[in-house]
């Protein structure tokens, strides 16, 4: 059987920004989950929406993906653009990428709270920039269940950085190898079921 093309679209947790290429997410999702081939990783460090839809969106025409995944939103959050304009740009991506794909194969994961790792408060008080990732979280849940797609929670994993410094990277502020791999036991079945759809 032939695997399915896997293209990953985001930013620094998507890319993996202080951790070896193997352990982001995409990579290990693309190790566990059976019929999958990471053909790209777009994210880039630091990128938001308007980033994502100016750069990483015209290159997917080029990869011809099967699957694809989306966490976009926390660099949103640090740069204070509006929650109006931030649901402006998912719609504008959720629906570029649904022009490709069919609902079943575009996973959505939401962004982790940063602000509980060793160096969060340097971007943001930590108490506001939390609030404003919930509803960052809400709104791309909302705007992708309403498109019948699967989101996957992993804001609860990225709290438990805040007594279990394992699951945070050497840069004190991203996830560590170890905390991407949660995320991968939540995202191996979801994918899984979407492949076996056919």
């Amino acid at each position: 059987m032939a695997e399915t093309r896997y293209v990953a679209l985001g930013d620094s947790y998507t890319i993996g920004t202080a951790v070896a290429e193997d352990a982001s997410f995409p990579s290990q999702l693309a190790a566990a989950a059976r019929g999958l081939e990471l053909v790209a990783n777009l994210g880039v460090d630091g990128y938001t929406t308007a980033d994502l839809i100016r750069d990483e969106l015209p290159a997917v025409a080029g990869l011809d993906p099967g699957f694809a995944t989306l966490l976009i939103g926390v660099n949103d959050v640090v740069q204070g653009v509006p929650l109006e304009r931030y649901e402006t740009n998912v719609t504008t991506i959720l629906d570029a990428l649904l022009a490709r794909l069919p609902p079943g194969r575009l996973v959505v994961v939401t962004v982790p709270d940063y602000t509980v790792t060793p160096h969060g408060a340097d971007y943001g008080d930590p108490v506001v920039r939390s609030a404003a990732i919930r509803a960052h979280n809400a709104a791309m849940t909302r705007l992708a269940t309403g498109r019948g797609l699967a989101v996957v929670d992993i804001h609860d994993v990225s709290l438990e950085a805040a007594h279990d410094r394992t699951l945070v990277a050497d840069d004190g502020l991203h996830p560590s190898g170890a905390q991407y791999a949660r995320w991968v036991e939540r995202l191996v079945p979801v994918v899984t079921a979407a492949l076996a759809a056919d």
